[in-house]
């Protein structure tokens, strides 16, 4: 189905939903009826139009059986380190967003250009034959970095560039707008990867005291579940975003390192990795959370050709 098959969408209802990033009857169909009024409908219309879509398509229950089938689909993207891949059942999974969060210097920005180049090569080589996009937030993307890595990979390096799509975002709002576009260009591009590096730095440095928390939170809410639904489910796409950290003065004991965000993050988040350093190149990587995987570490190296065990 179109969005045009929709009761009660013409020409010009479809025009200002495809403008606001709803090209899809799944995208309809799984919208608010706040989402949709701000593209220009009155509540009774957007009501009606989303039973509409959700009519035209099958939201409602099936069995375990047939979700294992759709599970099928789900792609596995290799960080180039078999033991990275192993702690994360096989390696970065497509319609989930995996956090990847430690201090300056973990490898968060390594592993996001790693992910960003290995989802170029064949998918028996632990890629998915597909592009990225690279929302950049703290001016960290480095062309000179992708050439390297490409170059170890066998791949050439302007083509990898190409099939790039790299956008630096200069404020929170702007930031959303660009996970809009990157929404709507998935399917155009063939993007398999969006890296958003990184997720929290905007938002931290604009919301500031106890009391635009809850604003903050809000925003950032909003934010996660477009990359999750507009951009990882509809498009079949792994969503990766790096995050920041804080030391909690609260904590007498152990690691006092947490990522910025709080519980929003912490539950929208389909798996989360802490990273921190070891000697040298060496880096220790710690599953914090996983829907279906134990947690664990290993340990992987940062080199001038990659990631690598």
């Amino acid at each position: 189905m179109e969005i045009e098959d929709l009761s009660g969408v013409g020409d010009k209802v479809a025009e200002k939903l495809r403008g606001a990033g709803f090209s899809t009857v799944e995208s309809v169909a799984t919208a608010s009826v706040g989402e949709l009024k701000a593209v220009g409908l009155g509540e009774a219309s957007a009501i009606k139009l989303i039973n509409s879509a959700q009519e035209g398509i099958n939201m409602g229950f099936e069995t375990g059986m047939d979700f294992k089938k759709k599970r099928e689909a789900i792609g596995k993207l290799s960080t180039g380190s078999k033991e990275l891949d192993t702690l994360l059942g096989g390696g970065v999974e497509t319609q989930a967003i995996t956090e990847l969060f430690g201090k300056y210097g973990s490898g968060k920005t390594q592993i996001a250009h790693q992910l960003a180049v290995n989802v170029q090569l064949p998918k028996k080589e632990g890629g998915l034959d597909a592009n990225a996009i690279y929302i950049d937030t703290e001016n960290t993307f480095r062309p000179e970095r992708i050439i390297q890595m490409a170059e170890a990979k066998g791949l050439d390096p302007d083509e990898v560039l190409k099939n790039t799509q790299v956008a630096r975002a200069y404020n929170s709002d702007h930031q959303i707008i660009l996970a809009e576009k990157a929404a709507e260009i998935a399917d155009e591009h063939k993007i398999k990867v969006l890296v958003v590096d990184s997720l929290t730095s905007h938002f931290r440095a604009e919301y500031t005291g106890r009391g635009s928390l809850a604003e903050r939170q809000q925003k950032l809410n909003r934010f996660l579940h477009l990359l999750q639904r507009s951009i990882g489910d509809l498009h079949n796409t792994a969503v990766i975003v790096t995050n920041q950290v804080m030391s909690r003065p609260d904590i007498m004991f152990g690691d006092p390192t947490t990522p910025i965000g709080g519980h929003i993050v912490g539950h929208t988040s389909t798996f989360r990795i802490y990273l921190r350093k070891g000697k040298g190149e060496h880096r220790v990587a710690k599953l914090i959370d996983s829907p279906n995987m134990p947690d664990g570490e290993c340990i992987f190296r940062i080199t001038g050709n990659g990631i690598e065990d």
